[in-house]
């Protein structure tokens, strides 16, 4: 039997992604959690061989629950299962040690074949995504880049910016000119918009 526990904050998609994958002779859902808080907590009880989470949870993202895990628990490989088809998570959830990356709207078969050949030691790409990440290529933000466009995202003058991050004005100014530049943005608020949308903060 392969042993999965779910991650995903989403009770209804939860339930009914339990519900299919207890239907198959080969899997047993071994836990069921919401928050990113309780992925790590939970594996220890219940010795899952495989993890399905989501990316957007409460408490911690599955990208983060995902590089802890693999931590914690080495035996645990990790499927990260999100509605978010976005090139850089696929890149950071692969930086992260997880082992497969499904999008929510691919078919049941698709899930059950990542679940086992991540079980198996295997990879599972999504081959839609595989191709946009291609395509698209990694982050070109720098990690002080990142930080600040996502204090940006959070609102906030670059003086506000500044102090929250240690950093001076001019420097901020600085990396979000950059940010801009490498976005193709026409605003600090745009440049935020559009890593967050490809994925990469």
């Amino acid at each position: 039997m392969i042993r999965v526990l779910l991650a995903d904050d989403q009770a209804l998609v939860r339930g009914a992604l339990a519900s299919m994958l207890r239907l198959e002779p080969d899997i047993d859902v071994v836990a069921e959690v919401g928050s990113g808080l309780d992925v790590v907590p939970a594996a220890r009880r219940t010795n899952p061989d495989v993890a399905l989470l989501d990316v957007q949870m409460p408490g911690r993202d599955g990208l983060a629950v995902a590089a802890e895990l693999r931590h914690a628990m080495p035996s645990c490989r990790v499927l990260i299962c999100t509605t978010f088809s976005r090139p850089g998570y696929l890149a950071r959830a692969m930086s992260a040690g997880a082992a497969g990356f499904v999008v929510k709207d691919s078919r049941p078969e698709q899930l059950l074949n990542a679940i086992r050949r991540v079980h198996s030691g295997l990879r599972f790409i999504d081959p839609a995504l595989a191709a946009e990440s291609l395509a698209t290529g990694t982050s070109p933000l720098t990690g002080r880049e990142a930080d600040v466009l996502r204090a940006t995202a959070e609102g906030g003058t670059v003086a506000d910016i500044a102090r929250a991050l240690g950093l001076t004005p001019g420097t901020v100014r600085n990396h979000l000119s950059s940010a801009i530049g490498k976005t193709e943005a026409r605003t600090r608020a745009e440049a935020a918009r559009l890593a967050e949308t490809r994925g990469w903060l």
